[in-house]
């Protein structure tokens, strides 16, 4: 099949896009998923391919200028939350579906001039696309994030990062997954690591390109410490690889700095051995952990505080980033992963991941340069500022995103 024909750059191009979730009131990947198409659909053509969540508000509603194709969701899924977010069981059913609703358009004569597998973003969803010979894009694609080899001695590895060694082997031996990529005229990676795992199919064009964009948040404003004081904020699911258990270490290591102090919000496995960590160290009266609480309370926090300690060392993308980094919060991260791609050196420091028992020295290292040093906080403040501008709205991503159609086609 050819692609339609678009040789006038005013006209709107006609794009099909494969997404198996998305949600404009949701969180996470559904949500950004949403926001790119809501803002693609003000500048293309565009039809969408998803499923419909029971309960939610229908895409049609949420996205009127979009022409939504969508099926219903299997209900029981809603009782296993967990597995659908990290497995997508509803993938293999709704790809049949897509296949066939795609050959059925091009055999009634519908064309298309580009197409998008948008989500899921993990390594591991053989895409629809690959079999009807219109030029695509996959991604921005995450996951298959490897744990530092030096953190592995206290890294529990679970389902996900099971699957994820499960991923590799597929990309060199499935065929049709390989197909997925090496017939996609574009590959984008959330980070530049994503370009590795897929080092082993031959690629076309790779580029890297944020899942997220730089959205300011209304009336946000970041202020400077007083007094010697500096509030510390972790906010994300707590599991080991967060690095919730490196920042409580490192607040052992300031132990002569008392106003330094830590927030965690967020709940998860890794939290009580956090808790407990804390009592040992004799730094549970500098860190308030939170739990899990409501978003309002957490936009109240980015507010509050003035650094985002988020040591994440096996993040592939890293949402929560730009919501800290939007209320102008400086960072302390790793440099690891998804990171890499979201803080330069003007909108934080990023912290090399080793062992253990070095890393949470190291961050207790940049901490105190932070926290020595006021002006430098405000430089760094001024360079988030900088970077969320850099790497633009949720309009200014679709209009990068119809340039690279137009460029392949």
């Amino acid at each position: 099949m050819q692609p339609a024909e678009s040789g006038d750059p005013a006209e709107k191009l006609r794009v099909l896009v494969v997404g198996l979730l998305l949600d404009g009131t949701d969180v996470g990947g559904t949500y950004a998923s949403f926001k790119w198409v809501e803002a693609l659909g003000r500048r293309c053509d565009l039809t969408l391919l998803c499923l419909e969540r029971p309960g939610r508000v229908p895409m049609a509603r949420q996205l009127p200028h979009v022409r939504v194709v969508s099926w219903p969701e299997p209900g029981f899924l809603a009782r296993f939350e967990r597995v659908r977010a990290q497995l997508k069981p509803a993938w293999p059913l709704f790809a049949y579906r897509a296949r066939r609703w795609i050959a059925d358009a091009l055999e009634k004569g519908e064309r298309f001039d580009v197409a998008h597998h948008i989500n899921p973003q993990a390594m591991r969803h053989a895409s629809p696309l690959r079999s009807f010979g219109i030029p695509y894009v996959i991604g921005p694609q995450d996951g298959s994030l490897p744990t530092p080899q030096g953190m592995k001695s206290e890294v529990r590895d679970g389902l996900m990062t099971r699957l994820r060694a499960i991923d590799r082997v597929r990309l060199r031996y499935d065929p049709g997954l390989r197909a997925t990529y090496k017939n996609a005229a574009l590959v984008l990676g959330v980070a530049p690591y994503v370009k590795d795992v897929l080092s082993d199919v031959p690629l076309r064009r790779f580029a890297t390109r944020l899942e997220r964009a730089g959205d300011p948040a209304p009336d946000a404003r970041w202020t400077p410490p007083q007094g010697g004081e500096l509030r510390l904020l972790h906010v994300g699911r707590v599991v080991r690889t967060k690095g919730l258990r490196d920042m409580v270490r490192a607040m052992a290591e300031l132990d002569d700095l008392p106003n330094v102090r830590l927030t965690s919000a967020g709940d998860g496995p890794d939290l009580e051995a956090c808790r407990a960590e804390a009592a040992a160290l004799g730094v549970a009266d500098r860190i308030e952990f939170l739990g899990q609480i409501p978003r309002a309370h957490v936009e109240r926090l980015y507010a509050t505080h003035h650094v985002f300690a988020f040591p994440t060392f096996r993040e592939p993308m890293g949402g929560v980033f730009f919501e800290a980094m939007r209320w102008g919060l400086p960072v302390v991260t790793a440099d690891y992963g998804g990171p890499v791609a979201i803080v330069d050196e003007k909108s934080g420091l990023r912290i090399p991941v080793t062992t253990p028992q070095q890393f949470p020295k190291d961050i207790a290292a940049a901490i105190r340069s932070l926290a020595s040093t006021p002006e430098l906080l405000v430089r760094y403040s001024e360079g988030v500022r900088r970077r969320m501008k850099e790497l633009g709205d949720w309009d200014d991503k679709a209009r990068d995103t119809e340039g690279l159609y137009r460029e392949l086609i």
